[in-house]
């Protein structure tokens, strides 16, 4: 088993920053790609961005392409989504994920955190 922990979210104004944590536990950290994913009020959850278990791959959702990075540091057990540039759109429940491929994190990975509210007032 993996366990997820986000921290980080609040409440921003249209054009801030916030940079959320995820602290993994339970297995090897660095073995497993790690994703980031949101689900606004009624609405799906969605992929946000995903990176693979060195680092050297990533992938964003379009609509937030030029505007999040995704890092890692397997030293910490932390995967972290770095947001600028945030939107009223982008408010939404973040959630980190896990799993052993990168093909199946960006879609339905094994392991999921409990989530973080992000919270963007115009």
């Amino acid at each position: 088993q993996v366990q997820l922990v986000e921290s980080g979210g609040g409440l921003v104004q249209a054009g801030g920053s916030l940079r959320l944590s995820c602290v993994a536990s339970g297995r090897t950290f660095s073995n497993y790609a790690m994703g980031w994913f949101r689900q606004a009020p009624g609405k799906e959850r969605e992929f946000v961005a995903a990176i693979s278990w060195s680092g050297g791959t990533t992938s964003y959702a379009d609509p937030v392409k030029g505007r999040f990075t995704i890092s890692r540091d397997n030293a910490k057990n932390t995967v972290y989504l770095q947001m600028n540039s945030l939107k009223p759109e982008d408010t939404a429940v973040y959630y980190c994920a896990a799993d052993i491929s990168l093909k199946v994190v960006v879609t339905t990975p094994d392991y999921w955190g409990q989530g973080t509210q992000v919270t963007v007032s115009s």
